[in-house]
């Protein structure tokens, strides 16, 4: 063996590169400066079980329990349940708390993967929604709730809506209006917020409001993607009694691991700590720093920042197109002068922030794309953006019982059987039940092309559709 998983993450840890994508600790520094060092330096002898005195995630009674209520005690809602399956878990367990057995949902067409991962095992019929698209950049915007409420009128057998907000650009719904639609019908609410942990912490300020402070009834929060816990933990928020408590505990067991890690409840613990203890300082340094990126990036020739109506400004957007790089080359570039970003959309790259950010990181980021301006001078334009291909609707036929493996350009007309996922960002380009058609054959082609990857197609372009 050359080089494992070790080798690799000490070999990049000790380049120091900059992170500008999740998790939002952005390393152990955040943990050290307040005094969480010695956590980091013993984390293998955390690494327990349900011993006397550890309590039990699935009946916390004892310092589980306190970690709960001090999340629920932050984010003012009724509970809240920590998560170490990720945000995933908690979508899946609120979805199938939510909708009986055979039931509907109305769902956001650009929910993360896992939302669609609900519909089979509770055999779910969805009822789709589309953002809007904002086509200068090709991405999907805001879900707007007049088309929850249509759709919701045109099915009231639904029983609950689910969608993602803010999505992974940062763009946030109304979710105050969203909500109040679907209580005036009757159903719950849920919010995967799982780009948007923090944003309850910033308190307004420019920032678009949370859930929880909208009216959602059940909210998944990925505390991994901006806050400081370890990857793969997260936060269930009820704000209401909508949903059954005991039915909901029940499906969290169903996701979530008979053996969860210790040392990952603690990350929580210790972010649910660093908030309560320090958030006023950490969340201002962020806001500051934000800010200070913002003001400063208007001075660099050709790059456009991108400005969004409900935008949550912590993912920083950026296009520099116009001198000629596209969302690819420009992360290359990026990676060359050792900073590391989430995501490529098209023309667009986009920077996650995070609580563990500091000062220098953005100035590193600053420095870099000046460079990289003055090293463009005079080049030519980009090639336009090809537009969201969630713009494109595909014919809802139903999911297939039985399957059968075909080769990619073979599926024209073919029913989906499992989910194809352009990955990041985690959003099924076509779902169990759609039928493919050719524009969506060469959407996934050209992602490959460009070395993306694409969850549900096989190193040979192979995929699930139904038998014929």
């Amino acid at each position: 063996m050359d080089k494992g998983i070790t080798s690799f993450l000490q070999e990049h840890a000790a380049e120091k590169p900059v992170s500008f994508h999740m998790p939002g600790h952005k390393g152990s520094r955040i943990y050290k400066e307040h005094g969480y060092g010695n956590f980091l330096g013993s984390i293998m002898d955390c690494d327990i079980t349900e011993i006397p005195g550890a309590d039990n995630l699935f009946q916390a009674e004892s310092v589980i329990a306190e970690t709960m209520e001090e999340y629920r005690r932050l984010y003012e809602v009724k509970k809240s349940y920590l998560l170490v399956n990720g945000s995933s878990a908690g979508i899946l367990a609120s979805i199938l708390a939510s909708v009986g057995r055979g039931g509907k949902l109305v769902m956001a067409r650009n929910c993360h993967k896992s939302a669609f991962n609900a519909l089979v095992p509770g055999e779910i019929q969805p009822v789709y929604v589309y953002p809007e698209i904002i086509e200068e950049y090709g991405i999907t915007g805001e879900i707007q709730a007049e088309d929850i409420a249509y759709a919701l009128d045109k099915n009231p057998d639904s029983q609950a809506v689910i969608l993602a907000s803010p999505n992974y650009y940062g763009i946030c719904s109304d979710i105050e209006a969203i909500a109040e639609e679907v209580h005036r019908r009757g159903k719950v609410l849920i919010v995967d917020q799982a780009h948007g942990a923090h944003l309850k912490f910033f308190d307004g300020h420019g920032f678009p409001a949370s859930a929880e402070e909208s009216g959602a009834d059940l909210i998944i929060n990925s505390t991994h993607k901006t806050l400081a816990s370890f990857t793969q933990t997260a936060i269930l928020n009820v704000c209401s009694d909508r949903v059954d408590l005991t039915d909901l505990e029940d499906k969290l067991q169903l996701f979530e691991s008979s053996s969860p890690s210790y040392p990952l409840m603690a990350s929580l613990d210790i972010n649910a700590r660093l908030i309560s203890e320090c958030g006023q300082e950490l969340f201002d340094k962020w806001r500051e720093n934000i800010n200070f990126f913002y003001k400063e990036s208007k001075k660099i020739r050709g790059l456009s920042v991108m400005q969004a109506e409900n935008l949550d400004m912590t993912k920083i957007n950026l296009d520099m197109s116009s001198l000629g790089l596209n969302g690819n080359t420009l992360e290359e570039l990026l990676i060359e002068k050792g900073i590391f970003i989430e995501l490529v959309a098209g023309n667009l790259i986009m920077c996650m922030t995070g609580i563990g950010n500091t000062r220098e990181d953005y100035q590193r980021l600053l420095r870099a794309l000046e460079e990289i301006s003055r090293e463009r001078q005079g080049s030519s334009a980009a090639a336009a953006v090809q537009p969201a291909a969630l713009s494109k609707k595909l014919q809802w036929k139903g999911v297939p019982a039985d399957k059968e493996m075909i080769p990619l350009e073979e599926a024209d007309g073919r029913v989906c059987a499992s989910s194809i996922i352009p990955y990041p960002p985690g959003i099924p380009i076509a779902c169990p039940g759609e039928i493919i058609d050719r524009e969506t054959i060469e959407y996934i082609m050209e992602r490959r092309k460009a070395r993306e990857k694409v969850i549900g197609l096989t190193e040979d372009y192979m995929i699930k559709v139904g038998k014929l």
